[in-house]
């Protein structure tokens, strides 16, 4: 079959010559991605600079822009201190995120991340993601999933936001991850970058990019592309991708931008196995013939404007298209019988949103911030059923599905649309060394579903349904500067998971005469209380205790007493409890001696401890019980070394605690050792090294080694079967930049 030309076209013509920036002359446009604020820091005396911007090395601003972040636990990680990230290694982008819990998969199709033990990993559903301060969702509100992640070497810096996220940018539960792009090269009219690597399993990675400012215009262009034969049969994936920024200053207090990004991805799903097989021989493919199909492409236009030196507005209009096509087949283990038909699906997202914020700063040190965001999305879901295991992608078919034994026919077809809504403001007040900000935010939802197919199994009426919530949500920070570049905060802050599609309308379960899906949204309270800051050169330092109080989790359950097995009704399940423990420290030895110095040396570590469990239920055996995917802890350390524009060399560790995969805290198919899955995810610690070496000015030499020590392991299971995570693999290639 012929993959789509419109991003692969572009990487083919560009080829392998074009180079880019180096990241030191990238660094003064990154954290806000605004150049204005590089020349602020030229008006500083040079005395002070130093300290203020190790803070900010870990730290994101007080005010960063029309965001208030004071108050609120906040760390971001500039990936252009550490040497260049090959394949999407996630371990590496949030090897100094504290924290997040990143469930792996071999395949680049997902991106499953977690927090504190709230809501399974599964595609990120319950962390917001944001590339720029826009969802990389594949719909915000009615199906927040994430299938694409931006390439690392287009990221200047990973933000993450604890307490009060909701207040800041939308409504999915803390923490929100923002990725702040890579910015134009700001002193010459053109620069370049290229960069080739190729590693085990038959890896090929090419990243070119051009860049530069000439007077009031800047821009930056890169095509990337990617491919993988995978370590287990039909493991294999090719990725293309291209990104575009053009921005126009028409004078000092304006800035216009408009922004591209687009991806496309074909990769292989080798399927789950069971804890037996995985024992046994963890390349083993369970489903030879599963595809995954995704494409996305984004346009936005952002415009920023100082109306004078207190006060400012950046507002973002964005329109995008997702495709998430797949084919899927029945997992099997001998002696059970192979699947003789496959499940082709098209889900589809048009969506488009605007948010605008305005930052008006009064009196000594007080900001107010006030906007308003809104969305909405259309997003068709279609299945298929058919004869073919290799049905090609574009397949049709017209008939209607009459029995679960009919095939090449239309199994599921429902129309689905969200709209929402929401206005909010925040004010920082100071006095002294102390600062308080309170936060309110307005939310509205309307989700509609409308199915006109539905499987042939159920035998309940088709869905029609229009769901509509309103919520309010409140939030105080409390904060005190001590000592010398010490700060206490304290946050507490509501949140919510509003309802999704499959929530009001799941079109795999029936429901009984006269049931409907209709749960209650999922609300969250947060609280948060630390203090961090660097007292001494060389020394960061962020420790806090923690509680999230979440009601009414949304779950599937039998649709009542003595209800067939495939009748399930979504409800509100109970309430969870986590509270805990988050730390992190860096100490850079060379810096200690001379913060001045070109030349760093630093040891890193964070932790996250964590209590979680049901406080109430539905289902009285789980009263107590660990939520699925709450480690007990999760810790990360490593060692940075590394000199301008000479090497970087970077080793890390990651080790994350045994952990429940369900909230019966039970096995699945105890009795069935063929199905068998552990009721535990085991302990695993994984180790990762990598480097960049500079061989002249221009040309650099890229190697890195991860799992080092080959650890056999997984983090990502279902019910229905494991995914082993990734074996020992290397890479080593070349850049050239100009």
């Amino acid at each position: 079959m012929k993959r789509p030309l419109r991003i692969r076209t572009l990487v083919l013509l560009i080829g392998l010559g074009l180079a880019s920036a180096s990241h030191a002359q990238q660094s003064a446009t990154e954290g806000t991605g605004r150049k204005d604020d590089a020349v602020k820091l030229r008006d500083i005396d040079v005395h002070a600079i130093a300290p203020w911007r190790v803070k900010l090395d870990y730290l994101m601003p007080e005010v960063d822009g029309p965001f208030i972040t004071v108050t609120k636990k906040t760390s971001i990680t500039k990936l252009d201190r550490l040497p260049t990230i090959i394949d999407n290694n996630l371990r590496a982008v949030f090897s100094q995120t504290p924290g997040l819990l990143v469930s792996e998969q071999q395949a680049p199709g997902q991106t499953n991340l977690s927090y504190r033990g709230i809501g399974n990993p599964q595609e990120s559903e319950f962390v917001t993601v944001l590339q720029d301060g826009i969802p990389l969702q594949a719909d915000w509100i009615g199906y927040p999933t994430i299938y694409s992640f931006p390439l690392p070497q287009t990221i200047a810096t990973v933000q993450s936001i604890r307490g009060g996220s909701s207040l800041l940018y939308g409504p999915e539960p803390p923490p929100t991850i923002n990725l702040v792009s890579r910015k134009p090269v700001a002193d010459r009219e053109l620069a370049g970058y290229s960069e080739n690597v190729v590693g085990t399993n038959g890896l090929f990675a090419t990243f070119n990019t051009l860049s530069g400012t000439s007077g009031s215009w800047d821009y930056l262009a890169d095509v990337h592309y990617r491919r993988t034969d995978g370590q287990r049969n039909n493991g294999d994936s090719d990725l293309a991708g291209a990104d575009f920024h053009l921005g126009y200053r028409p004078d000092e207090a304006a800035y216009w931008a408009v922004d591209f990004h687009g991806y496309d991805l074909e990769t292989g799903d080798p399927g789950k196995m069971s804890y037996s097989v995985f024992q046994r021989d963890e390349d083993t493919t369970t489903t030879p013939d599963a595809r995954l199909w995704t494409e996305r492409y984004q346009l936005s236009l952002t415009h920023e404007r100082k109306f004078d030196d207190k006060t400012q507005l950046v507002a973002k209009v964005w329109s995008g298209y997702q495709n998430l096509a797949s084919r899927s087949e029945a997992g099997f283990v001998a002696p059970q019988p192979p699947p003789t038909s496959a499940q082709l699906q098209d889900d589809v997202f048009r969506y488009g949103g605007i948010d605008a914020r305005l930052l008006h700063r009064w009196a000594r040190g007080n900001a107010l911030t006030v906007g308003f965001t809104g969305y909405h999305s259309d997003a068709p879901f279609r299945q298929w059923t058919a004869s073919n295991l290799s049905v090609p992608r574009s397949e049709r078919f017209t008939p209607t599905c009459l029995t679960p034994a009919q095939v090449d026919c239309a199994r599921l077809n429902h129309e689905r649309s969200t709209d929402y809504a929401a206005v909010f403001a925040e004010n920082v007040f100071r006095w002294g060394k102390w600062h308080l900000v309170p936060s309110v935010r307005l939310e509205r939802e309307k989700v509609d579903v409308e199915e006109s197919i539905k499987p042939p199994n159920l035998t309940r009426d088709r869905v029609d349904r229009t769901v509509t919530h309103n919520v309010p949500l409140f939030g105080l920070g409390f904060g005190n500067d001590f000592g010398h570049l010490n700060e206490t905060y304290f946050n507490v802050s509501q949140g919510w998971r509003p309802v999704r599609y499959f929530d009001i309308g799941s079109p795999f379960g029936n429901t009984a005469a006269g049931e409907i899906n209709d749960p209650d949204p999922t609300h969250i309270l947060s609280f948060e209380a630390g203090v961090h800051g660097n007292p001494v050169d060389g020394l960061f330092y962020d420790v806090s205790l923690f509680q999230v109080n979440v009601k009414d989790r949304i779950e599937s359950q039998p649709a009542g007493p003595g209800a067939p097995a495939n009748n399930t009704i979504n409800v509100n399940t109970g309430d969870t409890r986590h509270r805990g423990f988050e730390g992190q420290v860096d100490y850079d030895f060379l810096a200690a001696r001379d913060p001045q110095t070109q030349r760093h040396f630093s040891v890193f570590a964070n932790v996250s401890l964590l209590d979680a469990e049901f406080t109430a239920t539905r289902n009285p055996a789980n009263l107590g019980n660990k939520p699925a995917f709450s480690p007990r802890y999760l810790a990360r350390a490593g060692l940075n070394w590394r000199e301008d524009h000479h090497y970087k060399v970077a080793l890390s560790w990651v080790s994350v605690a045994s952990q429940y995969f369900q909230d019966s805290n039970q096995p699945a198919f105890p009795t069935d050792p063929a199905r068998f899955i552990p009721a535990k995810v085991p302990q695993y610690t994984v180790a990762d090294l990598s480097g960049d070496y500079w061989v002249t000015d221009k040309v650099r030499l890229l190697a890195g080694v991860s799992n080092l020590m080959d650890h056999k392991y997984y983090s990502r299971v279902f019910s229905n079967g494991i995914e082993p995570g990734l074996a020992r693999s290397y890479y080593a290639g070349a850049s050239f930049e100009f």
